[in-house]
């Protein structure tokens, strides 16, 4: 047979990924191999908590009396929904399924692949729940890690280093119109035990933003962009890195304006400043701008990264774990993203449900960035969701515990306290 001399762009791009993607799955079958079947699903059950606002958690309970916790990018009532859908099938003709339309119940969690190609696979009669099988992904890999006895991160493959570089947050900030605050606020982060390095700050922060759509920004808008955020580069100095957070609402003309305005002041990115679906309008923002684009944080399955990535439209990919397709999809996503060495940073508002499966997943791919984090926020809530060992962020880098799973020893009574009004204990 012959072999060709040239290879084109995709002939790479399969080849990429098929090794890629074989070696951290051969190496997870490999692992979990000694105990295929031991163990079977019995029920998966939905949460919700008074401070989640993107999401909800997700349990999935065995019969060896293991529970893997995941959370979703859906609220619980919807999330209970779909798990019915997934689940029992409550639609016409769904008698045919054995465990519900995605085989779940009575399966092995340890089949994750099987399952994710399952659940992403539906469509009728309806398409994949991407939200809520994306929470359930991240249960069956705590359960994979209690099941083997090893962290998530060594079944994903990893460690590619030791913890997970964090970003922060700038809203605690007053006015960055107002020198004096700023330099308050730059003092009270630096006094933060967990030493983050990097803040973003949502752009209507510098002037009012009409939302989910804002008009062609004025000069005004413009000016008053550049005069807050050089306003925190002035306090902050060389201290901080920065960045631009906007959610989609502005056209073509006004991102570059926007983008434009903040190339002098050293930004580490500005962040979806155009609608978050892949158009055109993408490269040429990306053409126009030396500051680099990141975008992905509402984005599903690689599917939906793809026309970023193939059209070299942003810098940085941000997919969130809850919402992209669980741990996964991310990581089915960052490997393709390898392949054109586009790095990968992980949204993050959630609990610590999703900050540790944020974190497990970046220790295991090599072309990882930043994890947004809402760790070290007043009040220090999240923390509090562990009767272990609170999180440790130390120089802004979370180190998980080297233990089963997510590593993440869940209290119950916290949990009760933070039920939202009308649920009832996974109900």
């Amino acid at each position: 047979m012959r072999t060709p001399s040239r290879w084109n762009r995709r002939q790479l791009l399969r080849l990429a990924l098929g090794t890629a993607a074989g070696g951290w799955l051969q190496q997870y079958a490999a692992i979990a191999a000694p105990f295929a079947g031991a163990v079977k699903i019995t029920a998966i059950k939905a949460m919700q908590l008074d401070f989640q606002f993107d999401g909800c958690l997700i349990k999935i309970e065995t019969d060896a009396g293991l529970v893997g916790y995941g959370e979703t990018g859906t609220n619980a009532a919807m999330a209970r929904t779909h798990l019915d859908h997934l689940t029992a099938g409550s639609f016409p003709g769904a008698a045919k399924y054995t465990g519900g339309p995605a085989g779940l119940i009575g399966a092995d969690p340890l089949a994750i692949e099987k399952h994710f190609y399952r659940m992403t696979s539906l469509q009728h009669p309806y398409m994949a729940l991407v939200g809520t099988l994306s929470g359930i992904d991240i249960a069956l890999w705590d359960l994979a890690g209690k099941i083997t006895g090893q962290p998530v991160y060594k079944l994903l493959g990893g460690p590619f280093r030791d913890g997970c570089r964090m970003y922060s947050h700038g809203d605690s900030l007053k006015d960055m119109h107002d020198k004096g605050a700023c330099r308050a606020w730059v003092d009270e982060m630096k006094a933060q035990p967990e030493g983050f390095k990097f803040f973003k700050f949502n752009i209507d922060q510098a002037f009012v933003v009409e939302r989910p759509f804002h008009p062609t920004v004025t000069s005004e808008e413009v000016r008053k962009l550049y005069r807050g955020y050089a306003n925190v580069r002035e306090a902050a100095g060389d201290a901080f890195d920065l960045g631009v957070a906007c959610h989609g609402e502005f056209d073509t003309l006004s991102g570059i304006a926007i983008s434009r305005a903040v190339e002098p002041l050293n930004v580490a990115f500005v962040e979806d400043s155009l609608n978050t679906h892949y158009h055109e309008g993408w490269a040429a923002l990306r053409k126009a701008t030396k500051v680099p684009l990141l975008t992905g944080e509402k984005l599903e399955l690689l599917r939906e990264f793809k026309p970023f990535l193939d059209a070299q439209a942003v810098e940085i990919i941000h997919p969130d774990i809850s919402f992209a397709g669980g741990l996964t999809g991310c990581r089915k996503i960052a490997d393709y993203a390898a392949v054109t060495r586009t790095p990968v940073a992980l949204h993050n508002v959630g609990t610590l449900v999703r900050t540790y499966a944020s974190a497990h997943l970046s220790m295991a791919i090599q072309n990882f960035y930043r994890s947004e984090s809402w760790l070290g926020r007043p009040g220090r809530l999240r923390e509090q969701m562990t009767k272990g060992e609170p999180p440790a962020v130390k120089g802004g880098i979370l180190r998980v515990p080297d233990k089963p799973g997510l590593g993440l020893d869940i209290d119950d009574g916290f949990l009760r306290t933070h039920m939202a009004k009308g649920e009832t204990w996974w109900g």
